[in-house]
């Protein structure tokens, strides 16, 4: 499916975003990596995954998309969305990863709204979708997952003890076809969706809920 009937595809009025919704500057030709989530709290992992991906795709930074809300989780007890950006900003320091909240703006909380959002905004801008291993295992409980394939190319990182049932869920077999080696990845940003890799990384156990768990216990 084509990157504009994907977005016809839509739930009504996603996709065209607000005037008040604010991107970070625009980067011209340069590749753009975006990594969503709630970030509650962000920590060394989520750095990981995007230093990963930026060294192995060539990408000039990574965007992280901070959401009011996953709906995929309960999160009525996350902090406030600007107290999680300005956690993840301090923890970034400089290195190439822009922290954002516009999507709070676009009033719908799912990835396929965003994406969109961003592709009618930034029609020219090359961006790649980037997440754990452990999100490619529950992908097809995403709202219009398969269209989110179709949107713009996917990188997923390793995570540990993910690899096995990422590798082997719905997802990855729906569009097996579509992966190119990871000794490719760095072409992936001028290749048309629907495609994706798998990187291989350094493992990081840590994870947002432990960090959670840890300060409750």
């Amino acid at each position: 499916m084509s990157t504009a009937a994907a977005s016809r595809r839509l739930l009504p009025g996603a996709g065209f975003g607000t005037l008040a919704a604010r991107l970070p500057p625009d980067t011209g030709d340069a590749a753009i990596g975006l990594l969503g989530g709630s970030f509650n709290p962000a920590h060394d992992a989520h750095v990981q995954i995007s230093e990963t991906a930026i060294r192995r795709l060539g990408l000039s930074r990574v965007w992280w998309i901070v959401t009011p809300g996953n709906p995929l989780k309960v999160s009525s007890t996350a902090p406030p969305l600007d107290e999680r950006i300005t956690a993840a900003r301090k923890l970034v320091g400089s290195r190439p990863i822009t922290v954002t909240g516009f999507e709070r703006d676009l009033r719908n909380p799912y990835t396929i709204a965003t994406l969109s959002f961003l592709r009618r905004r930034r029609p020219q801008a090359r961006f790649v979708w980037v997440m754990g291993a452990d999100c490619l295992a529950e992908f097809h409980r995403w709202r219009q997952w398969r269209e989110i394939m179709s949107l713009m190319p996917i990188a997923v990182v390793d995570r540990p003890g993910w690899r096995l049932k990422s590798m082997s869920s719905i997802g990855a077999q729906a569009f097996g076809a579509h992966r190119i080696p990871e000794t490719e990845a760095a072409i992936l940003p001028f290749l048309a969706p629907p495609v994706w890799t798998f990187l291989t990384a350094p493992l990081s156990d840590l994870s947002s809920t432990a960090i959670r768990a840890g300060r409750s216990g």
